[in-house]
């Protein structure tokens, strides 16, 4: 029988590394993208308070502490949005590894510089400017690299539940940022900054000894065989036996003798360049959905990004709490965030409708965002309740485009294998939905001197964007007789 067979246990055996190095991928890329948002969040929870802030907004009194720290955001996100761009198309063509863990050295560094400047008195503001504006170019490594990353080990079958459980690394990484800048923020809120940027710093040494690029499998002269690869354009060191036949030498290293399907005879070591090429940035745009889901991103992003940096201060506004206690009922939005992610790839997965799932959220968040500006008001219960739901709807088609949509567009069947869009096509969303959220911010802090009312406006407007752009996808999902993404279909 086939289980009595040698051939049997070899088969059992390989599947089983080969899971325990996906669960890896799937916990390290989790970790790593959550020391990124923990290292962003320290600065929308120091604004909180003026008196934590004047050490450096008392340089330029011409403007009100509103628009410079707007500025100083927005500082931070226009160097995001603009470098995202170019990150994914280096990501395609270096080592993700070592991209990752120079990215994230780097943001460790400026996130560091910024803490110091309180350590050190600096009231000079183009010292915080250019912190911002570099570490968001550096913060760009982050995003095409790990979606990269999980998008080669996990396939299309579960992608928007695998996806929306992983993608809960940004929640999480907001709530930890606020609990850990929080702690400082009354005392010294440099290590606020100098905290979460040592932390980012440890994990970049962690990618560079742990991770893992992709797994491919396949066969070569009817014999099976696999591979560790980057789909990033690097050369592999192949085997060459004398059979002809070849194995990868990281395969050979990771998986077990029993799990190695061709004889341990090598000759010599050979080189073979990865196919195919690297996807251009135009090639990409083309590819259907890319442009519709870019610009829904744009809008939603806006929405979820100002609350991410204004939140705090809005409640302590609203509600009359100390920079503390703003700080921690914030990550209640964070909480709701996580199920919404969840809960809109469960959905998406289940009736194969991306776009359909992000336009029926976005519908709803518009009006539970003017709920909650009259209900944050009326005390604790009432907001804490609210910030559930609307961290929920906010976060959850955020979370799709950014995960599944941008996995199942970079292995759209129109690449024809090409798995090497993926980084680019990530980029290219992500990066357009950058652009909204160095605006929202900006926005908010110019609307909210005449008023917080007027900044829910333009989150509600930002919302009802968001679904129109979708409007086309979304009928042509509905007249579609096939229960799968939109990005799968013609």
């Amino acid at each position: 029988t086939e289980m009595g067979h040698p051939g049997f246990l070899q088969r059992v055996s390989r599947g089983v590394w080969i899971s325990l190095y996906r669960a890896l991928t799937f916990i390290l890329t989790f970790l790593l993208y959550t020391s990124f948002h923990l290292s962003r969040k320290p600065i929308s929870i120091v604004k909180v308070t003026y008196a934590h802030c004047h050490s450096i907004l008392y340089i330029s009194h011409a403007w009100n502490y509103k628009q410079l720290l707007g500025a100083m955001d927005y500082s931070f996100l226009c160097a995001y949005a603009v470098g995202m761009y170019l990150s994914g198309i280096i990501g395609e063509r270096v080592p993700i590894r070592l991209y990752l863990t120079v990215g994230m050295l780097t943001s460790g560094l400026f996130t560091c510089l910024f803490g110091l400047g309180y350590v050190y008195n600096i009231h000079n503001l183009g010292f915080y400017i250019f912190v911002q504006v570099a570490n968001g170019l550096v913060q760009t490594t982050g995003w095409p690299s790990v979606v990269t990353c999980i998008g080669n080990w996990f396939g299309k079958g579960r992608r928007g539940l695998i996806m929306g459980l992983w993608n809960s690394h940004t929640s999480v990484g907001n709530i930890l940022g606020s609990l850990i800048a929080g702690y400082w923020v009354s005392s010294n809120w440099g290590l606020s900054f100098i905290v979460p940027g040592l932390i980012i710093a440890v994990m970049g040494i962690v990618c560079f000894f742990f991770l893992i690029e992709a797994f491919t499998s396949g066969c070569q002269n009817g014999n099976q065989h696999q591979s560790w690869n980057g789909v990033n354009g690097q050369t592999e060191v192949y085997l060459q036996y004398k059979d002809n036949k070849t194995q990868v030498y990281d395969t050979e290293l990771l998986l077990p003798r029993d799990g190695v399907c061709v004889p341990m005879q090598p000759v010599v070591v050979v080189k073979r360049e990865l196919e195919p090429s690297a996807i251009s940035f135009m090639g990409a745009l083309r590819i259907p959905g890319v442009i519709e889901f870019s610009l829904c991103l744009l809008f939603a992003k806006l929405v979820s990004y100002t609350f991410l940096f204004w939140l705090p201060l809005y409640i302590t506004k609203a509600a009359h709490l100390d920079a503390k206690k703003a700080g921690d009922l914030s990550t209640l939005f964070d909480v709701g965030g996580i199920v919404g992610g969840i809960l809109a790839g469960v959905i998406s997965d289940k009736l194969g409708k991306r776009a359909t799932t992000c336009a029926v959220m976005l519908l709803l968040a518009a009006p539970t965002l003017y709920g909650f500006s009259m209900i944050s008001e009326l005390g604790l219960g009432p907001t804490v309740g609210m910030l559930l739901v609307c961290g929920c709807l906010v976060n959850g088609p955020y979370s799709l485009i950014t995960t599944a949509v941008s996995a199942d567009l970079g292995t759209h069947k129109s690449l024809k294998g090409n798995a090497r869009a993926l980084s680019t096509v990530t980029a290219i969303i992500d990066g357009t939905g950058s652009v909204g959220a160095a605006l929202g911010p900006l926005l908010a802090g110019l609307l909210s001197a005449g008023g917080w009312d007027r900044v829910f406006y333009m989150l509600m407007t930002a919302d009802f964007l968001a679904l129109l752009i979708l409007l086309r996808l979304v009928a042509k999902e509905l007249t579609s007789t096939k229960s799968r993404p939109i990005s799968t279909v013609e």
